[in-house]
């Protein structure tokens, strides 16, 4: 059985001021399927009676395989914020693959995927479209994974040995607040610049220097929403910025606002109307 966490996720901005209206579960792959898997992730929401909801999302560096009534659609990294209106009632469920982990899949740069999207049939042919219907008439969120397993499982490709390395220079740009230009991301892989760019063009979709910055801003968005933060220098100096006016505009080139302009729109958010 695919193991569930329920938690807040880094890069769905203002959620936690609309977490009543929103479930997020996510399920580890299996053994057959982990090695070009992050997790599976089902939402089901429910806003009959009130208004659309608009939501607005930093993309993760990853590929997402999302299955929906009519939609199916294989989406990849954008490279600033995108908006999704949410209305009445109803779930999607997808395959979040790990940074590198599509690329065999589509067997061309992920770059070509970079804020656009592609139909099911355009990468795993026609025949794909009935696995649309069975998935989604699961009775319940393990079965609907299962079946998505099933799916996949049926279509996995040789490993190649680069998804395992992306993946690895990713995380480690992740969790390392030190890398913060490209050129730290050279020092901590130690791979040329060049080679190091081509390498993310091929595999994840996006520059080696998109993946730090939305990895920092993340961390900045969700703690804002958490209501955490009390002094934006300190905020960027644990965020591994050494220049406050780096982290501002890093921020609004990817949100679209100020760092005290989110935070108002989340206090707008979450303060009841009289």
């Amino acid at each position: 059985m695919n193991e569930a966490v329920n938690e807040l996720p880094k890069g769905v901005l203002h959620l936690a001021g609309n977490d009543s209206k929103f479930s997020l579960m996510r399920y580890a792959p299996s053994a057959e399927t982990e090695y070009f898997v992050q997790h599976y992730w089902i939402v089901r929401w429910d806003l009959r009676g009130k208004e659309p909801y608009h939501q607005t999302v930093i993309a993760h560096p990853n590929v997402n395989l999302v299955f929906e009534e009519s939609s199916t659609r294989i989406y990849g990294v954008g490279k600033s914020t995108s908006v999704r209106v949410v209305q009445d009632h109803g779930w999607v469920i997808g395959i979040k693959f790990k940074p590198g982990g599509f690329y065999p899949f589509l067997g061309a740069p992920v770059s070509s995927l970079t804020d656009r999207s592609a139909s099911l049939e355009d990468v795993f042919g026609s025949e794909s479209r009935s696995w649309e219907r069975s998935i989604l008439s699961a009775p319940d969120d393990q079965d609907m994974v299962s079946r998505a397993e099933a799916f996949l499982s049926e279509r996995l490709p040789e490993k190649d040995p680069n998804v395992s390395l992306v993946h690895e220079m990713v995380m480690a740009f992740r969790d390392d607040r030190s890398v913060i230009r490209v050129e730290d991301a050279v020092r901590v892989t130690g791979m040329n610049k060049r080679a190091l760019q081509r390498l993310f063009d091929r595999y994840v979709g996006v520059s080696p220097k998109s993946v730090i910055k939305r990895y920092r801003l993340h961390e900045a968005a969700l703690r804002i929403d958490q209501g955490e933060v009390v002094d934006w220098l300190d905020l960027s100096t644990e965020l591994g910025y050494y220049d406050h006016s780096h982290f501002i505009r890093d921020f609004k080139s990817v949100v679209g606002m100020s760092p005290e302009e989110y935070r108002q729109q989340r206090e707008n958010l979450t303060t009841p109307s009289t």
